[in-house]
């Protein structure tokens, strides 16, 4: 196993749900066929995890996690980054760990050493780019208070946090705790918002722990529609204003707006030849941002890079750059 890299300057951290991603093209009918929800992400349990794995034998495997993609992709553009999720001591867990490390990315989190088996996500990708994900989530669902670093985290400069790891009970304890270390060391606290399911499930908990705890906020316009109860752009924008310092929005083929007290930034997308793959646009956008700021680049700047991140992306199939984006974005 490779070690790891070293974690005490790490500038930003990442919590979130370790899992092992499985990734195939299908055609639409697929999707019916399968009893999917197009373009969602759905929890599932073991054996339904177990029956789409059946389904996906040729399928991409690779070590992945909303939160986990994000921190790979700081890494590529040469900022350090750590993170904090729970796999398990089996060799799922082994892979993932073993790949996140050679990204560059600090992985210290012992595994469980009992308890179910590490988590996947079972992602099928229509020939109009979007992604259908079904996860189980395993391991990462045993995320503790006592997982947390927090050396690590009051070392950073920015600390992620992953929406998706919300649905469980003691990864909340972990997140809150996580945040409530960011703030007593001015460490800047930002979550992504990860999915409209997952506003939907956790929104009344999420607009008081955005408002005490979160400095910049991460997601897509119709996730913060529906976390602000609205279709009107302009009362997103006044909404967002109100709950967080910074927010930083995507908005598909019309690029992303970064919104502050005092402005709304406009960033426009990096345009490619031909969408593949929009699995992890948002993670790579994300990390371009948090790169940037780590690197003490301003929001507009920051927000370029989460574009050109995003573009390179879904140029291919999967939700890790295929080369440093450092050097891709110039």
């Amino acid at each position: 196993m490779l070690p790891s890299p070293p974690v005490a300057n790490s500038q930003v951290v990442g919590v979130g749900n370790a899992i092992v991603d499985v990734i195939g093209q299908v055609d639409d009918s697929a999707i019916d066929e399968w009893g999917l929800n197009k373009g969602a992400m759905t929890l599932i349990d073991e054996p339904r995890a177990e029956e789409l794995t059946s389904l996906m034998l040729g399928g991409l495997k690779e070590s992945g996690g909303s939160a986990a993609n994000t921190m790979v992709g700081v890494a590529s553009f040469g900022s350090s980054a750590a993170y904090i999720g729970k796999v398990r001591d089996d060799t799922l867990g082994a892979v993932f760990i073993e790949d996140l490390r050679a990204a560059g990315v600090a992985y210290d989190v012992a595994p469980a050493a009992s308890g179910p088996a590490t988590a996947r996500c079972l992602i099928q990708v229509t020939p109009d780019g979007q992604r259908t994900m079904n996860t189980f989530l395993g391991a990462s669902s045993v995320l503790t208070v006592d997982d947390v670093d927090e050396s690590l985290v009051a070392g950073a400069t920015v600390l992620y946090c992953e929406g998706y790891l919300w649905d469980l009970e003691e990864a909340k304890a972990a997140i809150r705790h996580a945040m409530d270390i960011a703030r007593a060391n001015g460490v800047t606290a930002s979550l992504t918002l990860s999915d409209s399911f997952a506003v939907d499930r956790h929104k009344e908990e999420w607009l008081t722990l955005i408002a005490d705890r979160v400095d910049l906020l991460f997601g897509n316009i119709d996730e913060a529609r529906s976390l602000l109860d609205t279709d009107d752009d302009a009362a997103v924008v006044e909404g967002l204003r109100s709950l967080t310092e910074t927010a930083c929005i995507t908005r598909g083929r019309q690029g992303s707006m970064i919104v502050t007290p005092s402005e709304v930034i406009d960033v426009p997308v990096v345009e490619v030849d031909k969408r593949i793959d929009t699995t992890g646009a948002g993670d790579l956008y994300a990390a371009g941002v948090l790169a940037g700021l780590a690197q003490g680049i301003d929001l507009a700047r920051a927000g370029a890079m989460g574009s050109c991140a995003a573009a390179e992306i879904i140029t291919h199939i999967g939700a890790r750059p295929r080369q440093p984006l450092q050097t891709f974005c110039g």
